[in-house]
This record gives structure tokens, sequence and C-alpha cells, in this order.
């Protein structure tokens, strides 16, 4: 026998929600849903919940188990597992209201509008397609597999701090008409008027969807591209940040002298034992070349953090080159939607890039963007995050101790868009003096991505202050992650916490004290 908790709550009978423990038989593979049936035939314990299909594709017995939402039918029962309903207005028990997004699903028209159909359209003149060509249905047809569990809706964090926000289905659902050939609505206004630039591209609709559906890539940033193609979007911030791209090749402006030409500087007056930086890679079968690609904050604002990654892979026997004339990657424009200047930027990183074996990255959004979206526009690399770069090649014998208490911070385009949420904690264990502390959600997104934070930036700021206020309680000394991004921004939502004494570090900064010798 296991023990599972089920949050109860009738509302003609109980004041608030609570958990109730039961006793079920331990039986293998057994889904959550029969669980549930067991309960109700077993203790007679009138328990509500949905489900209909029994095979994944109707999509009513979606929940929560352990804070994780599932569905009911496909998900196997843990033991001391605590079953909740969705975070919608619950009926009873595990049975949530869905009526409100129903209703406002038929207000939005979600349904195919034909084209030349007046009602619907300005241009009654065009006529649809009678043959539309496989390769015009692709996008469209990646979208359509949603079961309208509304998991997406659920888990997304933007709508609990903004009403200003339909949600990643609504967006689904508008990009997938936008995308289909037989289309003839705006739904690139209707997007922009239901917070298409609220969403900050984090990801968590994508991992809670049943059918595996990429709401951030597939529908939410093609929907901003539409947008921008037809003058809709992107946001004045986010035109203002192309033309600073376009103008200077970074996202932001210098605050002081650039890391990389320092590095260069360097490289040409030092005469020294130190690591060098040829002008090209180099040919040696004994060692890869590897190139770090340093990204617009780290070159432009913290320089710090890239002496840090030069330090620890000196000590290591790594050697790294640091390519002069790499740029942007462009993961703004990208998110943003505006595709059209990322041309030239791709095509200067590539040239920069091409000849090496590995390139490294310390930001997850370059990364991610490196990684997934390069191949896109014709450049691919072999790129590698640098935890996932060190994970296996640290000597960590001859360092000091770090006395410190720390926390760790996953990025969104680090945990969900790479994969990579082990290789930091495994690099954190092998510090010695440091203590790490988990905190309650560190994937939380902290508010910082997808243009939402110079968007709309009251947005970042009610997700930065929820995940600060979570940090907060776990009395650590410094908070460690690996975008620039997320770290300036979880930052500044400590300072506005009164939380300021907490340091906000890249792990490769927190590596640098552990080999600091001074």
């Amino acid at each position: 026998m296991i023990k599972i908790k089920v949050l109860r709550f009738d509302p003609g009978v109980d004041s608030d929600s609570h958990l109730e423990t039961y006793e079920i038989e331990e039986k293998e593979k057994m889904k959550v849903l029969d669980a549930l049936n067991f309960i109700n035939d077993h203790y007679g314990a009138n328990l509500a919940f949905r489900s209909s299909c029994r095979a994944g594709q109707c999509g009513s017995c979606a929940l929560k188990m352990n804070g994780n939402i599932v569905l009911a039918c496909k998900a196997e029962v843990q033991p001391n597992s605590i079953i909740e309903p969705l975070d919608f207005p619950v009926l009873k028990d595990l049975i949530v209201d869905r009526r409100e997004i129903e209703e406002k699903a038929e207000k939005m028209s979600l349904f195919l509008a034909k084209c030349g159909d007046d009602s619907l359209t300005s241009d009654s003149s065009e006529t649809c397609p009678e043959i539309i060509p496989a390769e015009k249905c692709v996008d469209s047809k990646k979208l359509r597999s949603c079961i309208e569990c509304f998991s997406c809706l659920s888990a997304c964090p933007v709508i609990k701090e903004s009403s200003e926000y339909a949600g990643p289905y609504f967006m689904r659902s508008l990009s997938k008409f936008a995308l289909d050939p037989r289309d003839s609505a705006d739904r690139a206004l209707d997007g922009f008027e239901e917070g298409l630039y609220c969403c900050t591209t984090c990801g968590k609709c994508a991992e809670v969807c049943p059918k595996e559906i990429s709401i951030p890539g597939d529908a939410i940033e093609k929907l901003r591209a539409i947008a921008c193609r037809e003058d809709v979007g992107p946001l004045e911030p986010h035109k203002k940040l192309k033309q600073t791209i376009m103008e200077t090749g970074r996202s932001v402006d210098p605050l002081g002298e650039s890391f990389i030409k320092a590095v260069h500087e360097s490289v040409a007056t030092t005469n020294s034992n130190e690591i060098t930086y040829p002008a090209k890679p180099s040919n040696s079968e004994s060692q890869p070349s590897v190139a770090f690609f340093t990204g617009c904050l780290v070159d432009y604002r913290m320089p710090k953090i890239g002496f840090a990654l030069l330090k620890v892979l000196q000590e290591n026997g790594i050697k790294v080159e640091v390519p002069e004339n790499q740029v942007c990657c462009g993961s703004p424009m990208i998110r943003t939607g505006q595709l059209d200047a990322l041309e030239t930027l791709v095509e200067q990183n590539k040239k920069a890039l091409s000849n090496y074996d590995t390139i490294i990255t310390v930001c997850a959004g370059c990364g991610a963007t490196l990684k997934k979206d390069y191949p896109k526009f014709g450049a691919e690399f072999n790129v590698m995050d640098i935890s996932e770069f060190l994970a296996d090649k640290l000597d960590m014998v001859n360092t000091k101790p770090v006395n410190m208490k720390v926390t760790y911070h996953d990025p969104c385009h680090l945990s969900r868009s790479q994969d990579i949420r082990l290789q930091p904690r495994e690099i954190l264990k092998k510090i010695k003096g440091l203590e790490f502390i988990e905190m309650d959600e560190p994937n939380q997104c902290c508010g910082s991505g997808g243009g939402v934070k110079s968007g709309k930036p009251e947005i970042a700021s009610a997700l930065g202050e929820k995940k600060a206020k979570m940090i907060g309680k776990l009395d650590v000394d410094a908070v460690v992650t690996i975008c620039p991004f997320c770290q300036i921004h979880i930052q500044d939502s400590l300072k506005k916490e009164g939380l300021g004494d907490i340091k906000v570090l890249n792990i490769l900064e927190l590596l640098d004290m552990a080999y600091n010798s001074d």
C-alpha cells in the first residue's frame, strides 16, 4: 500500500480547501486516474475529477501531481504524491471552472476565417487557394495537435501576474490560423491586442504540454514575426533595440572598455607565459580549438565574467580564443519578431566562429540561439554552455574553500531550451566549503526574457519580485546563475525588496573565487 494526498474542496460544505490522505493498493505502472478511481471505489470518497478518453487525447483529466502538471490518465502515481487541481477557480475537488477560457475563445473567433468572408476580412475579393502546397502547411500543422487541456494556461507565470496577457493557449490558436494560407482574419492584430508581447518565452507552456507543442518558438515568435511584417509590432523599445544592434553590433551601449578589445590589446602587448589568443585558430591535433562567444553583456557591461572564464580555463589547462569580430547573436531580434535584422548578424558570426571545433557561451540566451536558431539560417556550430563544457573537466584539488551559502537560479533558456540542469549543480558540489540550498522553484522565470524587460517592464518587475521573495526565504549569501540578463534583473529585484546584500553571481565568478590564490 502507498499513501497519497488529494486536495479536497466542496463549496457547499468547506470554507477552504484541505488535503486528505488515502492509502491505495500499489500496482506497477498505476496511473493517477486509476488511483483516483480506487479512492472512490474503496473509500466512497465522492472525489470529483474529470476524465474521458483515458488515452491522452481529450485533455479533460489534466491536474497537478507534486506541483507538476500532468494528464491523470498518462502519469504514473508516485508514493506520497500530492494531487491538486490546475490553477483555475475550483468547482469541486479536482474539477476547475473552464467557462471563462471557453467564452474567451468564442469571442476571439478561434475558428478558420474563410477567404472572402466579409464579416472577418476587409478584402472580400480574396479567394482561397484550391490546392495548398504541403510546404505552406508545415508551420500551421505543428500547432494543430492541441487537446485543450489548458495546462499551458495553468503553468504560465505571466498570466498569474498580469491580466493583459491572454495566454499561450490563445496565442497558439491565433498563430495556427495566421500560418494557415486559408485563413483571412487579422490574427497578428488580434494577438497584439491580447498581449502578444507580454510573453517572456520562458518555455514553461511547452514543458507541460502533453502534445509537446513548442508554443514560444512555433507560435508566439512566429506570430510576432508576422506582426512585424504587417507593421503591427514590435513595441517601441524593441525598435530602438534593433537600431542599436544594427548600428553597433551590440544590444547595449558600453559602460567601459570592451572585454574583447581589452583581451586583444593585452595579447598584443604581453610577453608573459599567460594563455595567448592567436589571431587564427590552432590546427593542433592534441587539443580541439575552442572559441568564447561573449555575448553583448559580458563584452560591454560585465567583463569580470569574461576574465573569470579565462582564469578558470587557464587553471585547467584549456586554451581558448576570443574571436575579435563577433557581434550580437540576434536573440533579442528573434524573440521580438524582427527577423529582417538577422541575416547580417548570422553572417558576421558565421565568419567569426566557423573555424572552431567548439564554441562556449556563458549566456543562456546566446547559447540557445546559437544552438537552436542559427541552424535555421544556415549556420551550425558545436555550441556548449560553460557548465556543459566544464562539468567533466574541472580539477578542483588545489582550490581554496569558498565559505558561502548559495542557491541556484535556472535560466529559462538554459534549463528548458537547452535541457541543462544537472551540470551547474554538479559544478557547485565540487567547490570546497560551499553550502548549496535549492530554492522552491529554481526554474521559475525571473521576467527578464522575451523582450519583456524593455517592452513590458511592469510584468518583468512583478516576476522579478516573486523570484526575489523566493530567494529571500533562504538566508543565502548569493544566487548563482549562467545568464547575464537574469543576473542583472534578479540583482535589481533583490535590491527593490531590500535584499541587496545577497549577491548574484555567474558560476564562473564563483569558480574564480575558488581558484584565486590571493
